[in-house]
């Protein structure tokens, strides 16, 4: 769960290592997303996370809502071609 104070992306470790888990991505592959080091995610999911990577994370889960919505509207795109077909 991610929090926007005054523009401020505060998440904590508890957080991340919930997101972690709840997206079902390892340390390293978190890491290799958000463009950080996986010593650098052990550290935060460990202490303090840091607003770039808080940001970064939050980037990384707009990007998957984005590709979601982009596949749901290729689908309905699709899906109009095939009815006008007819």
């Amino acid at each position: 769960v991610l929090f926007v104070m005054m523009k401020r992306i505060i998440m904590t470790s508890e957080e991340l290592r919930a997101f972690c888990s709840k997206q079902n991505l390892t340390v390293k592959e978190l890491a290799e997303k958000i463009g950080y080091s996986e010593s650098a995610i052990k550290n935060a999911a460990n202490g303090i996370v840091s607003e770039p990577m808080s940001f970064a994370i939050s980037l990384y889960v707009e990007n998957l809502s984005l590709k979601d919505k982009l596949k749901s509207a290729d689908k309905f795109k699709q899906n109009l071609k095939d009815f006008l077909k007819d």
